[in-house]
Protein backbone atom coordinates (compact mmCIF):
# COMPACT_ATOMS: atom_id res chain seq x y z
CA UNK A 1 0.00 0.00 0.00
CA UNK A 2 1.90 3.63 -1.12
CA UNK A 3 1.08 6.41 1.21
CA UNK A 4 1.95 10.08 0.91
CA UNK A 5 3.94 12.57 3.41
CA UNK A 6 5.22 15.80 2.53
CA UNK A 7 8.72 15.94 1.67
CA UNK A 8 11.76 15.65 3.65
CA UNK A 9 15.27 16.83 2.76
CA UNK A 10 16.20 12.86 2.94
CA UNK A 11 14.16 12.45 -0.40
CA UNK A 12 15.98 14.27 -2.09
CA UNK A 13 18.54 11.77 -2.67
CA UNK A 14 16.24 9.37 -3.96
CA UNK A 15 14.78 11.49 -6.09
CA UNK A 16 18.21 12.25 -8.00
CA UNK A 17 19.08 8.70 -8.25
CA UNK A 18 16.33 8.35 -10.57
CA UNK A 19 17.07 11.10 -12.72
CA UNK A 20 19.59 8.66 -14.12
CA UNK A 21 19.80 10.53 -17.95
CA UNK A 22 19.03 13.72 -19.08
CA UNK A 23 16.32 12.68 -21.24
CA UNK A 24 14.82 11.48 -17.88
CA UNK A 25 15.27 15.49 -16.27
CA UNK A 26 13.87 17.08 -18.65
CA UNK A 27 10.97 15.12 -18.99
CA UNK A 28 10.59 15.70 -15.13
CA UNK A 29 10.95 19.15 -15.53
CA UNK A 30 14.84 19.54 -14.50
CA UNK A 31 15.28 22.23 -16.50
CA UNK A 32 13.78 24.43 -13.68
CA UNK A 33 16.54 22.61 -11.66
CA UNK A 34 19.62 24.17 -13.67
CA UNK A 35 21.43 22.30 -15.72
CA UNK A 36 22.06 17.98 -15.85
CA UNK A 37 22.89 16.10 -13.81
CA UNK A 38 21.07 17.16 -10.86
CA UNK A 39 21.82 16.49 -6.70
CA UNK A 40 20.18 16.05 -3.75
CA UNK A 41 21.67 19.24 -2.75
CA UNK A 42 19.96 20.96 -6.03
CA UNK A 43 16.72 19.79 -5.14
CA UNK A 44 16.55 20.34 -1.75
CA UNK A 45 17.52 24.02 -1.87
CA UNK A 46 14.71 24.50 -4.76
CA UNK A 47 12.60 23.46 -2.19
CA UNK A 48 13.03 24.32 1.26
CA UNK A 49 15.32 27.21 0.50
CA UNK A 50 13.14 28.65 -2.56
CA UNK A 51 9.89 27.05 -1.93
CA UNK A 52 10.13 25.72 -5.47
CA UNK A 53 10.07 29.17 -7.10
CA UNK A 54 6.67 29.66 -5.81
CA UNK A 55 6.04 33.78 -5.04
CA UNK A 56 3.25 33.03 -2.03
CA UNK A 57 4.66 31.47 0.96
CA UNK A 58 1.72 29.34 1.21
CA UNK A 59 1.56 27.77 -2.33
CA UNK A 60 4.44 25.08 -2.49
CA UNK A 61 3.94 21.19 -1.29
CA UNK A 62 6.16 19.10 -2.23
CA UNK A 63 5.01 14.98 -1.52
CA UNK A 64 7.13 11.71 -0.91
CA UNK A 65 5.35 8.74 -1.19
CA UNK A 66 6.22 5.90 0.28
CA UNK A 67 5.39 2.20 0.97
CA UNK A 68 4.77 0.13 4.52
CA UNK A 69 8.16 -0.36 5.23
CA UNK A 70 9.03 3.44 4.65
CA UNK A 71 11.08 2.92 1.06
CA UNK A 72 10.55 5.81 -0.98
CA UNK A 73 8.60 4.82 -4.36
CA UNK A 74 7.63 8.62 -6.17
CA UNK A 75 7.56 12.14 -5.42
CA UNK A 76 5.50 14.97 -6.86
CA UNK A 77 4.44 18.62 -5.79
CA UNK A 78 1.61 20.74 -5.41
CA UNK A 79 1.20 25.07 -5.72
CA UNK A 80 -2.20 26.70 -6.77
CA UNK A 81 -2.31 28.36 -9.81
CA UNK A 82 -2.23 32.61 -10.02
CA UNK A 83 -3.36 32.61 -6.26
CA UNK A 84 -6.38 30.12 -7.01
CA UNK A 85 -7.17 28.41 -3.77
CA UNK A 86 -9.62 26.23 -6.09
CA UNK A 87 -7.12 25.01 -8.84
CA UNK A 88 -4.04 22.84 -8.01
CA UNK A 89 -1.30 22.12 -10.53
CA UNK A 90 0.50 18.61 -9.92
CA UNK A 91 4.40 18.88 -10.86
CA UNK A 92 7.62 17.69 -10.70
CA UNK A 93 6.00 13.96 -10.68
CA UNK A 94 8.30 11.31 -10.40
CA UNK A 95 8.02 7.45 -9.52
CA UNK A 96 11.41 5.07 -8.56
CA UNK A 97 12.62 4.23 -11.92
CA UNK A 98 12.76 0.29 -10.60
CA UNK A 99 9.10 0.58 -10.01
CA UNK A 100 7.69 2.03 -13.28
CA UNK A 101 4.95 0.12 -15.00
CA UNK A 102 3.62 -1.37 -11.67
CA UNK A 103 0.60 1.30 -11.10
CA UNK A 104 2.38 3.36 -8.22
CA UNK A 105 2.37 6.38 -10.12
CA UNK A 106 -1.17 6.16 -10.50
CA UNK A 107 -1.47 5.12 -6.61
CA UNK A 108 0.57 8.19 -6.04
CA UNK A 109 -1.62 10.51 -8.25
CA UNK A 110 -5.15 8.82 -6.65
CA UNK A 111 -3.68 9.79 -3.20
CA UNK A 112 -2.30 13.51 -4.43
CA UNK A 113 -6.36 13.89 -5.75
CA UNK A 114 -8.29 13.08 -2.61
CA UNK A 115 -6.15 15.70 -0.74
CA UNK A 116 -6.11 17.81 -3.05
CA UNK A 117 -10.11 17.79 -3.47
CA UNK A 118 -11.12 16.37 0.03
CA UNK A 119 -8.41 18.20 2.24
CA UNK A 120 -7.41 21.40 0.77
CA UNK A 121 -10.89 21.65 -1.13
CA UNK A 122 -9.52 22.38 -4.74
CA UNK A 123 -12.17 22.26 -7.60
CA UNK A 124 -9.74 21.49 -10.22
CA UNK A 125 -6.29 19.81 -10.48
CA UNK A 126 -4.63 20.47 -13.63
CA UNK A 127 -1.20 18.88 -14.70
CA UNK A 128 1.32 19.39 -17.81
CA UNK A 129 3.15 16.66 -19.60
CA UNK A 130 5.35 16.55 -22.55
CA UNK A 131 3.78 14.94 -25.77
CA UNK A 132 6.69 12.21 -26.05
CA UNK A 133 5.97 11.47 -21.95
CA UNK A 134 3.75 8.41 -23.55
CA UNK A 135 3.86 6.51 -19.68
CA UNK A 136 3.16 9.28 -17.93
CA UNK A 137 0.58 10.33 -20.15
CA UNK A 138 -1.37 6.87 -20.18
CA UNK A 139 -0.66 6.95 -16.23
CA UNK A 140 -2.82 10.52 -16.20
CA UNK A 141 -5.66 9.87 -18.03
CA UNK A 142 -5.87 6.43 -15.96
CA UNK A 143 -6.32 8.51 -12.96
CA UNK A 144 -8.94 10.45 -14.63
CA UNK A 145 -7.15 13.68 -16.39
CA UNK A 146 -8.23 14.91 -19.54
CA UNK A 147 -6.75 16.34 -22.41
CA UNK A 148 -7.45 20.46 -22.72
CA UNK A 149 -4.80 21.66 -25.24
CA UNK A 150 -1.36 21.04 -26.27
CA UNK A 151 0.98 24.06 -25.96
CA UNK A 152 4.43 24.56 -27.27
CA UNK A 153 6.77 24.03 -24.32
CA UNK A 154 10.70 23.37 -24.19
CA UNK A 155 12.41 20.96 -25.18
CA UNK A 156 8.92 19.99 -26.50
CA UNK A 157 5.53 20.56 -26.26
CA UNK A 158 3.28 19.84 -23.43
CA UNK A 159 -0.43 18.83 -23.69
CA UNK A 160 -1.86 20.70 -20.60
CA UNK A 161 -4.35 18.26 -18.73
CA UNK A 162 -7.19 18.64 -15.46
CA UNK A 163 -9.69 16.42 -13.70
CA UNK A 164 -12.93 18.35 -11.49
CA UNK A 165 -13.89 17.53 -8.12
CA UNK A 166 -16.79 16.04 -9.94
CA UNK A 167 -15.53 13.72 -12.52
CA UNK A 168 -12.71 11.98 -9.88
CA UNK A 169 -13.91 8.55 -8.80
CA UNK A 170 -11.14 6.79 -6.81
Amino acid sequence: MLRLRPYKSCDAEKIAEWIKDKTVFLKWGGEKFGNFPITADVIDEKYRLNNGDCKEADNFYPWTAFDDNNEVMGHFIMRYLQGDNKILRFGWVIVDDALRGKGYGKQMLNAGLKYAFDILGAEKVTIGVFENNTSAYKCYKTVGFVEREIVDGKPWRIIEMEIGKTDYRL
